[in-house]
């Protein structure tokens, strides 16, 4: 439970700041009717957790043949954990955005594969950080860690679309400031958390 809690809390943190993924639910449940948010959000739910499952078992495999490259993952892994911590901590969540939610189902599929599949910023981030946190983890407890990752994934978009289309009034630049500034504390955290355990790893060699 413990292994699948932190990877509950990981994946809430990695998903919830606002970008064009999100930004694209959040406007479709704005402007949607209430059954169009929740397709849209199951397709972005199913991108995202296919792109943490390739992330966590295929960089995970390898680094398990090599411990330098397990090293050098942690360490670059815990630098840009870190570093995207400290850009959300910076950043002002914004709901301006011009970004077409009318648009058919099939276009609605194609571009999120293309966003999260095509994107070699979200493949390296995501690599980088999950490939990390499995290096970091006792092997039997990896398959717990990740499915509390996909879960996140399912809770955030289905939750978010939810809470909009509820109280679509109410929702401001202020709560995703402070989505933002949450989410940064806590990958910062882990970014730490990982570079502990790549010390650790090097002072035991």
């Amino acid at each position: 439970m413990k292994y699948f809690l932190q990877g509950i809390t990981m994946g809430l943190a990695y998903v919830a700041p606002i970008g064009l993924q999100n930004l694209f639910v959040i406007n479709t449940a704005l402007t949607q009717k209430r059954s169009r948010a929740y397709l849209t959000a199951l397709i972005v739910i199913f991108f995202d957790v296919t792109l943490a499952l390739a992330c966590f078992f295929g960089v995970g495999t390898i680094m398990e043949k090599s411990k330098l490259l397990e090293l050098a993952i942690l360490l670059v892994g815990s630098i840009i954990v870190i570093w995207i911590g400290i850009g959300l901590l910076r950043s002002k969540g914004s709901m301006e955005s011009s970004t077409d939610v009318n648009v058919p189902i099939l276009k609605v599929i194609t571009t999120a594969c293309v966003v999260t599949w095509f994107n070699p910023q979200a493949i390296i981030d995501g690599s980088m950080m999950l490939g990390a946190f499995r290096a970091s983890l006792p092997k039997e407890e990896g398959l717990k860690f990740i499915a509390g990752v996909t879960s996140a994934s399912c809770l955030w978009f289905t939750g978010i679309t939810t809470f909009i289309s509820v109280f679509s009034s109410k929702f401001t630049d202020k709560i995703l400031r402070g989505i933002n500034i949450v989410c940064g504390a806590v990958i910062v955290f882990y970014g730490l958390k990982l570079f502990y355990t790549f010390i650790q790893l090097v002072t035991n060699r």
